[in-house]
């Protein structure tokens, strides 16, 4: 597929940017917004978002065919992962969803055309978002920048997309499906990569934008902060953990081998990359099937998954952190084998399961690596995670359904984000508050009328 060079990201590898081409780029950006998209009405921002998510799911459409046949050497994603996860993020794509996220953060589906009601409140407001807003892109996984072009598209924003390096291929070609659904739209988005700490490049593009939206290290969420003007509104994402928790009920009778599917589902989803999928699933030790040997049907679960959805190719660092994790279990399995197994794929780094007694709680070297650990109730869980309280995002749950809602309880107020239940951790709705804040209420700004 020869995509028309309508972005930054489609100039060829040798082409060079320099601070003057990104402040005309955005300076272009606002013009195009004020005079196609400002004005634009929710509804058709809505279905015309809806439209494209629909296109995306057709298998004939041609951005998701190039995406399927080159993303797997662009991306390092096999083809099964990411059919299944752009199939996942676009069929999210629904009238009725877009209606529910718009009344959750903003109280009224037209607020952001015109000033309405608020409920319980003499007077009227109106929200609008940024004039430009710029996205410093992490380069792990796509869905969250195809989704921070979203929430800007619905704000009405002007956007500039900078992508990590070697990481722009699926964010350049959802641009490219808007501007084929709407070349004005289109007009309104950039897309963009260059290496991390290009001083140049960035304070152009910080010096314009009015609004920054970050995902990376705390470390490059400080120094990002620091060189932005006051004005600008900053939010920054940062390194974020989770982890599942099995229920001694929930592994009772004939329903364990559907636990064992979904926590295989979490694991192997984006090759376990994102700030969502679990580093550690506790397992209670009170039900008909051990910790232990779940762990093992997980393992063979995983073994079948790979068959079928293949995690892909690793670089040299990435595959050695894998094989020097693996030395270490396979000493303490010989040493301890009562309180540490493990199991992983034969000539691979494919998969890991690592089974031990320890419940403290481990960060895994992701990429298919997942630590089971024995609990005897979710308080032992929270404790042995108390290093990680208030970096934790999501905690994937399987429980008997009149346990749920005290479980949940307790997550909550230990400080979990997001609560959901396991295999769907890496499939957040649209409605996902990012680290319990709201992805469009932390952009847009309120102008109250008293009438």
């Amino acid at each position: 597929m020869n995509l028309p060079n309508y972005f930054l990201a489609d100039l060829p590898p040798e082409a060079t940017l320099s601070a003057t081409m990104i402040s005309d780029a955005c300076q272009t950006l606002k013009r195009n917004r004020e005079q196609y998209f400002a004005q634009r009405s929710t509804a058709s921002v809505v279905q015309l978002l809806c439209d494209i998510g629909a296109a995306w799911l057709q298998p004939e459409n041609a951005f998701r065919r190039f995406a399927l046949e080159a993303g797997p050497q662009k991306t390092g994603f096999s083809k099964a992962t990411l059919q299944k996860g752009l199939d996942q993020f676009f069929r999210q794509f629904t009238p009725e969803n877009f209606q529910a996220w718009l009344e959750q953060e903003f109280g009224h589906a037209q607020r952001l055309d015109k000033f309405a009601e608020i409920r319980g409140k003499p007077g009227l407001a109106l929200a609008r978002g940024p004039e430009l807003i710029a996205h410093i892109a992490a380069g792990n996984l796509p869905n969250p920048t195809l989704m921070a072009v979203v929430t800007g598209l619905l704000t009405r924003s002007a956007q500039f997309v900078k992508c990590a390096t070697g990481s722009s291929f699926l964010p350049r070609l959802f641009a490219h499906s808007v501007y084929d659904a709407e070349p004005k739209l289109g007009a309104c988005l950039e897309i963009a990569e260059w290496p991390g700490g290009n001083a140049a490049l960035e304070d152009a593009l910080f010096a314009e934008a009015d609004c920054v939206t970050a995902t990376g290290s705390d470390e490059t969420l400080g120094h990002i902060r620091r060189r932005l003007p006051s004005k600008t509104r900053f939010l920054g994402y940062g390194h974020r953990i989770s982890f599942g928790y099995i229920s001694g009920d929930a592994l009772s009778g004939i329903g364990s081998s559907r636990i064992v599917t979904r926590a295989a589902d979490d694991v192997i989803a984006w090759n376990q990359l994102g700030c969502l999928s679990p580093h550690v699933i506790y397992v209670q030790d009170a039900a008909d099937l051990s910790p232990g040997k779940f762990a093992e049907l997980l393992a063979a679960e995983l073994e079948r998954r790979e068959g079928m959805d293949p995690r892909g190719e690793l670089s040299w660092e990435e595959s050695a952190a894998i094989v020097s994790r693996r030395g270490l279990y396979e000493i303490r399995a010989a040493h301890a084998p009562g309180t540490t197994h493990y199991w992983c794929s034969k000539n691979s780094t494919a998969w890991t399961v690592i089974y031990e007694t320890d419940a403290r709680f481990q960060l895994s070297c992701l990429n298919r690596f997942i630590y089971i650990k024995p609990v005897p109730d979710l308080k032992a869980v929270l404790e042995n995670a108390d290093a990680v309280r208030g970096q934790v995002s999501t905690v994937g749950i399987a429980a008997a359904d009149d346990q749920t809602t005290e479980i949940a309880m307790q997550l909550a107020r230990w400080g979990a984000t997001r609560i959901c239940p396991l295999g769907q951790m890496q499939n957040p709705p649209l409605t996902w508050r990012h680290d319990g804040r709201p992805a469009l209420g932390d952009l847009i700004t309120w102008t109250d009328w008293e009438t």
